[in-house]
């Protein structure tokens, strides 16, 4: 389409804004061309700059010419009267102008800008009884203003297409009808343009103010500015109370009848009708283009057979000739004519058949309460952002009137509630941030591991472990005879024998400890894990998989809590598995591998995380839940842990292991460990 463009014609009050677009309207364009509906004629009438142009149209049933168009270009006719279309007879036609990248001026009269070869009269000079004024306005002089408000995926966008047939007065202002707009105005949206929704389409028009979207806040901003009839079907934004009061407040009730009308639930008698034949149109024309095609291929097949009838009897021709002269060399009769056979008519094809069998919808489709869409009604990350804070309209909010054309106020408000209850328990948070009691006990836990990991290497050192032994010694020593002293000098010697004595049993029962039955240890009775009383840590004998194992414990259990308290909604004290990966990578800042674990299912990994994690529910639809509660000790992740692994050593020294998986560990070797089921 060129940079510049004028149409100029006629339309009906239900016709689209945009020339061209429908059978309600018909124009002249100044590349010469006559439009109506999908037909274009070409009239060789070119204008362009500096030129005056006339419409005339033709209704004087005294007239040779009555019901017809003409266009006059500065004062002369250029091109023959084009009678109206019959959709277009006996109707009110308005003047209508669609200009493009153009200053135009528009003249109703009364007097023509340039003379015309006779006298007629110009709009401004017209009868009143010729003339029907559309009032734009209701009679107390306020405009209407419509926010449909409903439910994704659930009729919206087919009940404003509804709307606007059964109400053609209103203006729609959206991101789709701008993209609507843009295409009728030759400015179309790239193949490669992103899917977007229904409610907020990608742009990739090549037009940077429509890309960016910069028309639109234009659009919001000068549209209350003019006294029309508007319904916004902003889907998402018409379902958050914030959002509703900022349409409001532009649209003030001086200017504007502000009306919020609520479809939720079952859909009226009307809007299945509407949907229905909605769906019989695009299956009859999808009909039509079978038939087409088969039509088409049919054609093909016969012009093949065709061509080769006729490529057969040229190649009988040349034989024929051939044989003739070889006879007449040979001094023989010629042979004669061959009996060429009739082509075979062409049987009837069972499209043709097909071609009249009626098209109807099948009792599923009959049944549908909502057409299906291609795209979804709003994209996945923008509803996870805002369902939680979707509401019904209030009066109280600034709307003169708020209805329910579905079903009642009660059962919508119990749909929507039992609707945002479901998308909690299925949709991520996407505004959920991580508090700062989380980062807390975060860098706590580190702390803590980090100085666990070096006990584990100095107890595992001989000479470290011997210094260390030495060291507790002496300062065991050193603090009783500071003890002892004390008495002394307090004048209480029986006191500081009495000491000493207590010193020598307590340096007897450390001796004894340290040959503790290490095989029957009570995990969960030791009172310090760095020191069971032989002076070994509990997690002496922890592998690289018993390090991760106790790590995977606390920060899935730190996830569950921090997420439930950080998020702060009771109804959502946990999170799908199927979201694990997207909140620990969230909260972490790393991706979660699960594959690190080796284990083919999560219900194996909850085994080796017993008692610290488990699930509430099948599949990835189950809810984690932390065993623990939140301000649980870590040393219980280390007891936890080491009763986990004795278990799992004891069914491979069994012989009842199932599976052995290897384990990558830092220092560039495997590690197998067990895991037993059962």
């Amino acid at each position: 389409m060129p940079r510049q463009l004028l149409r100029l014609g006629l339309s009906q009050s239900a016709s689209s804004l945009f020339l061209a677009d429908g059978v309600e309207n018909l124009s002249f364009d100044c590349d010469g061309m006559f439009v109506h509906h999908k037909s274009r004629t070409r009239t060789n009438a070119k204008f362009w700059k500096d030129q005056t142009v006339a419409l005339l149209l033709n209704l004087d049933p005294k007239s040779p010419n009555v019901n017809t168009v003409s266009l006059f270009i500065d004062g002369q006719r250029a091109t023959e009267p084009i009678q109206l279309p019959e959709e277009m007879k006996g109707k009110t036609l308005y003047p209508t102008v669609n200009y493009k990248n153009l200053s135009l001026e528009v003249n109703f009269g009364p007097v023509p800008r340039v003379a015309l070869p006779f006298t007629c009269h110009m709009l401004q000079q017209a009868a009143a009884e010729d003339v029907e004024v559309k009032a734009s306005k209701r009679k107390d002089g306020k405009s209407d203003f419509v926010l449909p408000v409903g439910l994704p995926e659930m009729g919206y966008f087919d009940w404003v297409d509804k709307f606007l047939a059964e109400n053609p007065g209103y203006v729609e202002l959206s991101d789709r009808m701008i993209l609507d707009w843009a295409a009728k105005s030759g400015i179309w949206n790239r193949k490669n343009a992103g899917a977007g929704s229904n409610d907020k389409p990608e742009a990739n028009t090549g037009v940077i103010a429509i890309d960016d979207w910069s028309i639109s806040r234009v659009m919001a901003a000068v549209a209350p500015t003019m006294p029309r009839n508007y319904v916004v079907p902003e889907l998402k934004a018409n379902l958050v109370p914030a959002e509703r009061k900022d349409a409001l407040e532009r649209f003030t009730s001086d200017e504007f009848q502000r009306r919020a009308i609520v479809l939720m639930g079952q859909p009226d008698e009307s809007y299945r009708e509407y949907i229905q034949k909605k769906m019989l149109k695009e299956k009859e024309w999808q009909a039509e283009l079978e038939q087409k095609r088969k039509a088409q291929e049919a054609e093909r097949k016969r012009q093949a057979d065709e061509r080769k009838r006729k490529a057969q009897e040229v190649q009988r021709s040349l034989e024929l000739a051939k044989k003739r002269k070889l006879a007449q060399e040979a001094g023989e009769e010629e042979p004669g004519d061959e009996e060429v056979p009739e082509p075979e008519a062409p049987a009837e094809t069972e499209a043709a058949a097909e071609e009249v069998a009626p098209v109807t919808l099948t009792e599923e489709e009959k049944a549908l309460k909502y057409l299906p869409s291609t795209s979804t009604d709003i994209a996945e990350r923008e509803l996870a952002r805002s369902y939680a804070s979707f509401a019904l309209p209030q009066k109280s909010e600034g709307f003169e009137k708020v209805e329910f054309v579905w079903e009642k106020e009660a059962a919508c408000s119990a749909l929507l509630k039992s609707w945002v209850l479901e998308k909690k328990q299925t949709q991520r948070a996407e505004d959920l941030v991580p508090g700062a009691e989380f980062k807390q006990e975060w860098q706590k836990w580190q702390k803590v591991v980090a100085e666990w990991r070096r006990s584990q290497t100095d107890f595992k050192d001989p000479n470290k472990r011997r210094a260390a032994k030495e060291k507790k010694s002496e300062e065991a020593k050193k603090l009783l005879e500071e003890e002892k002293q004390n008495l002394i000098e307090a004048g209480d010697e029986a006191g500081a024998k009495a000491l000493e004595e207590k010193a020598q049993a307590a340096a007897a029962e450390a001796e004894a400890k340290e040959e503790l039955d290490m095989e029957n240890l009570d995990v969960f009775a030791v009172e310090d894990i760095k020191d069971i009383g032989n002076g070994e840590p509990l997690f002496a004998n922890f592998g690289y998989e018993d390090w991760i194992l106790l790590s995977t414990r606390f920060e899935l259990h730190l996830l569950i809590h921090s997420f439930k308290r950080d998020l702060d909604d009771a109804d959502r004290p946990s999170f799908p598995l199927k979201h694990l990966s997207y909140y620990y990578h969230k909260y972490y800042r790393k991706a979660w591998n699960f594959q690190q674990f080796s284990v083919p299912e999560f219900d194996d990994l909850l085994e080796l995380l017993k008692d610290s994690i488990s699930l509430e529910g099948e599949g990835q639809e189950g809810h984690l839940k932390a065993d623990a509660p939140a301000d649980a000790s870590l040393e219980r992740f280390v007891k936890l842990t080491e009763d986990n692994r004795r278990e799992r050593q004891r069914r491979i020294d069994a012989g009842a292991v199932t599976a052995v998986v290897e384990q990558w560990s830092p220092s560039g070797y495997a590690e197998s460990w067990g895991r037993s089921i059962g």
